[in-house]
C-alpha cells in the first residue's frame, strides 16, 4: 500500500485525539517552563528600557540595528546581548522538551506501552543534553539559509526533519542523525513539504492574530503563554506527521 499525505493526516489526527491529555499536558508544560525561564532570567528595568528606547529608534528613523548597537556604549551592547540570550536559550529549551516528549510518547506507544506523562519525561531526560545541541545546531543551520535566501532555508529545514526522530529512536550521533535524516527526507520530500509549510503558515496566522488582539492581553508573560502553547501544540502535529511517515518508511 503506497503511502500518501491523506493517510498521514488521516493518522496524525487520530494520535492527536486519542492522546489529546497527554500531549496538552506536554505543551503546556514546555510553554510555562519557557515563560518561567524568560522571568528567572529578566533583565534589569534599565536594560528593559535600553531595548524599548532601541525599538522606538528603529520605528521612528527606519535605521538598521546595526548602526544603533553601533553607537551604543558596551554596557548598553551587553543588555542587548543579555536579553537576546535570554530569549533565544528558553526557546530552544521549550522546544527541545516538546520534541523530546512528543517522541517518547510516540515511541511508546508504538512499543505497545502505556503513556503516563511524568513517565515520558524521565524517558527522554538522558538525552536531553543532545537532543538540545541538536535542536541548536538545526535551528543554526536554517536560520542562516534564510537570511542567505529564503529557499535554502526551506532546503535545510526539510534535510534535518527526522533528526530529532532518528538521534532518539535509532540512539545514534548528531551527525550521524542529520545525514540518514537527509538522505530520508529528500526522497519523500513531497509527502513533508506540504506538511511544514502548512505548519509554517499557521504560525505566521497565529502571531498575526495575536498581533492584532495583543491590546486585549494584560500581561506579555501570558501573550508569550499563549503563543507558545498554540505554536507546540501545531509543532506537536507536525511530529506526529514525521513520526507517522518515518514509521511507514522504516516498516
Amino acid at each position: 500500500m503506497s503511502i500518501t499525505a491523506n493517510r498521514l493526516y488521516r493518522d496524525s489526527f487520530n494520535f492527536l485525539r486519542n492522546e489529546l491529555f497527554t500531549i496538552v499536558l506536554l505543551t503546556l508544560f514546555a510553554a510555562l517552563t519557557t515563560v518561567m525561564i524568560n522571568y528567572s532570567l529578566l533583565p534589569t528595568q534599565e536594560q528593559l528600557n535600553i531595548l524599548e528606547t532601541t525599538k522606538n529608534q528603529i520605528d521612528a528613523h527606519n535605521i538598521g540595528i546595526k548602526q544603533i548597537i553601533s553607537q551604543m556604549s558596551p554596557e548598553q551592547q551587553m543588555a542587548i546581548l543579555k536579553i537576546s540570550a535570554c530569549e533565544i536559550f528558553s526557546i530552544l529549551l521549550g522546544h527541545v522538551l516538546l520534541i523530546g516528549g512528543m517522541l517518547s510518547i510516540m515511541i511508546e506507544i508504538s512499543n505497545n506501552r502505556p503513556v503516563r506523562f511524568l513517565k515520558t519525561l524521565s524517558i527522554f531526560l538522558p538525552v536531553l543534553p543532545k537532543l538540545f545541541l541538536l535542536v541548536f545546531i538545526c535551528t543554526l543551520l536554517i536560520q542562516f539559509g534564510l537570511a542567505a535566501f529564503i529557499v535554502p532555508g526551506i532546503m535545510i529545514a526539510l534535510s534535518v526533519s527526522f533528526s530529532p526522530i532518528i538521534l532518539i529512536n535509532e540512539k545514534v550521533g548528531i551527525f550521524s542523525a542529520i545525514n540518514r535524516s537527509s538522505k530520508m527526507a529528500f526522497t519523500h520530500s513531497r509527502l513533508i513539504i506540504p506538511a511544514m509549510l502548512l505548519w509554517g503558515s499557521s504560525k505566521l496566522l497565529l502571531l498575526l492574530f495575536l498581533s492584532i488582539n495583543q491590546i486585549n492581553i494584560s500581561s506579555h508573560n501570558t501573550m508569550i503563554l499563549i503563543f507558545n502553547a498554540v505554536n507546540y501544540f501545531l509543532l506537536a502535529f507536525l511530529l506526529v506527521y514525521l513520526f507517522r511517515l518515518y514509521m511507514l518508511l522504516r516498516a
